[in-house]
């Protein structure tokens, strides 16, 4: 897979900042069954317990209630990956094409998509060395400083509040809090 420099990284990043601040879509659903295996979803179950059901992280070494999910913004991961089918290879659950920034998705912020209700962490979800491996390390030295840390450009952690069935092309929206 190429790997992008940083001048086609900023070229796109206005179009990664243009993304709805709300009344957005799920774009992608992946389940990761095993280590280093994906498996595309057209829908998922989203469970308070394990996040997306049939998903490995409740299994992980560390796993917490605040962040049973990541979800990425589509935008960055075609950006980064080009070919939608190596964006699971970025280890999100889903993909979704909204604003995943601080400043519109404070910690709190409750997500409604499909059936299912979520809630954005405060946890910080980073790139780590497999996605420097698979994205390059000018990638993931994108998505971790400054902006990319503030516009969550690595994406977010979130939990299920309410659990429900979420799919590929539902409207993601934010709550009243």
């Amino acid at each position: 897979m190429d790997q992008r420099t940083t001048d086609e990284l900023l070229a796109g990043l206005e179009h990664v900042r243009s993304s709805p601040p709300d009344g957005g879509t799920v774009e992608l659903i992946v389940r990761r069954p095993a280590v280093d295996l994906r498996e595309l979803l057209d829908e998922g179950d989203l469970d308070t317990d394990v996040g997306l059901v049939g998903d490995r992280w409740h299994l992980g070494s560390s796993p917490t209630n605040d962040s049973q999910l990541t979800v990425m913004n589509a935008r960055l991961a075609q950006l980064i990956a080009s070919d939608r089918q190596h964006w699971a290879l970025a280890g999100d659950q889903l993909y979704v094409d909204l604003d995943l920034s601080m400043e519109n998705l404070p910690a709190g912020t409750r997500l409604s998509l499909g059936d299912a209700v979520i809630e954005v962490s405060d946890v910080p979800h980073t790139g780590c060395a497999k996605y420097s491996a698979r994205f390059g390390t000018v990638a993931l030295k994108f998505v971790n400083k400054s902006p990319g840390r503030e516009l969550r450009l690595r994406g977010l952690n979130a939990r299920v509040v309410e659990p429900g069935r979420v799919r590929v092309g539902d409207t993601i929206s934010k709550l009243e809090r």
